[in-house]
């Protein structure tokens, strides 16, 4: 095991109790520290995400599957995790949504932090970051200089890695590799959700689950929405649906193959539909445009998007409407804007880098965004985006309605 380097300070607390370990990326490099959350060694696509609180989200988030998680923020743990005491399990409300998470458990292949705060302090805390990681049998590494880290990655992008714990059995880096994480993490068959106490008609909204995000359903219910979810792979001809929703997810959105194919095919119904991150990804490529894995991605609370105007042909010379949004993100891969259809153009655009932010269709009701408006954990300053899919839901519906109750040949 290779030895901590002399410059870097020690945890105190924890340090004589916690076993040694190391974090071995594919260049070669190692970043030893100490061993929390399950002792066990795990391989991962090693990531970084910026932010500065909202780990029991972000670690349950299942756009990070199959990934060790770098946290860019030097304290993890301080406020504990918001389970049940005696049984770790998370609340649920009515509707058996996580009350506190974006899924029922740890999504990410390993936590690496600077330091992990072993006695937090919250009325809502149930277990420590270590029990709650050890429940879901998800090592962590602290004790690490994540800033050197961070830079290294940024440097030469995402890398394949392992963590090994002292005393664990040895992985191979290639071991965490995950086929097709999206199947992994979609709902296995169709659930229902319908708001509490609500009655009468509703407008129906068709969930497709590549990995959704827990607020995605409580922002729908919220807005007295009936939601329908149903898998990835779900064949969406044999479903009746006002309004479709795209969800967020890990991975490779070329590796979903049949969610593209049935988007395709919904376009030809004319209903509206609204993709997230993932979303907006299998919408660009239903559309016929492309995608492309970032060098690092975007992954954090803090990435400002700014908001095209109508007819902006490129995000070069970016002609905004003067808006510009800070969003919630967590993506390793993005659309090419010069490969969508004319009848499509650029809605958002990243402030940092250009890279595409959201696209929408100039002659139907579709359109997405790479970043999350119901952002939890982060800004919801473009929740207004929900509000407005929905609103094109009612519109479309109603007009639905009229022209059925017109007598024929007639208006």
């Amino acid at each position: 095991m290779k030895k901590q380097p002399e410059a870097q300070a020690r945890p105190s607390r924890q340090a004589k109790r916690a076993r040694e370990a190391v974090l071995v990326l594919e260049d070669g490099s190692e970043y030893a520290g100490w061993s929390f959350g399950k002792p066990r060694s795990q391989a991962g696509e090693v990531v970084f995400t910026t932010g500065m609180t909202g780990y029991p989200q972000f670690l349950s988030d299942p756009s990070f599957r199959g990934q060790i998680l770098v946290s860019t923020w030097p304290l993890a743990g301080n406020y504990g995790v918001p389970v049940k005491p005696r049984t770790g399990e998370p609340y649920l409300d009515g509707q058996g949504v996580p009350v506190h998470f974006e899924s029922p458990m740890v999504q990410v292949s390993g936590f690496v932090v600077s330091e992990a705060c072993g006695e937090p302090s919250h009325y809502d805390s149930g277990l420590t970051l270590s029990a709650w990681l050890e429940k879901n049998n998800v090592p962590g590494v602290y004790g690490i200089d994540t800033r050197a880290l961070t830079e290294r990655l940024r440097e030469h992008g995402v890398m394949q890695g392992k963590i090994l714990v002292e005393g664990s059995r040895d992985v191979t880096i290639d071991s965490g590799i995950v086929p097709h994480p999206v199947a992994d993490v979609s709902a296995g068959e169709v659930r229902s959700y319908r708001p509490a106490g609500a009655a009468g008609s509703l407008p129906r909204i068709v969930l497709v689950d590549c990995g959704v995000k827990a607020n995605i359903i409580r922002c729908l219910l919220a807005r007295k929405t009936e939601v329908i979810r149903v898998p990835w792979d779900y064949d969406l001809k044999n479903i009746e649906y006002d309004g479709l929703f795209l969800s967020n997810g890990p991975g490779d959105p070329k590796a979903c193959g049949k969610t593209i194919a049935s988007v395709r095919r919904a376009f030809q119904t004319g209903k509206p539909i609204f993709g997230v991150c993932l979303g907006n990804q299998i919408m660009a490529l239903a559309a016929g445009g492309d995608t492309y894995k970032l060098p690092y991605g975007h992954r954090g609370q803090n990435q400002p998007c700014i908001e095209l105007a109508p007819g902006s042909e490129t995000s070069k010379g970016i002609k905004a409407s003067s808006r510009c949004y800070i969003t919630s993100q967590n993506h390793g891969y993005a659309v090419r804007g010069e490969t969508l259809p004319k009848d499509w153009e650029s809605w958002f655009v990243n402030a940092n880098d250009n890279t595409i932010e959201g696209i929408r269709s100039k002659k139907g009701p579709f359109s997405a965004v790479q970043f999350h408006p119901e952002g939890c954990p982060g800004p919801r300053d473009t929740e207004f985006l929900i509000d407005g899919f929905l609103e094109e839901v009612t519109r479309s519906s109603t007009t639905k309605t009229l022209k059925q109750q017109l007598p024929r040949g007639g208006g």
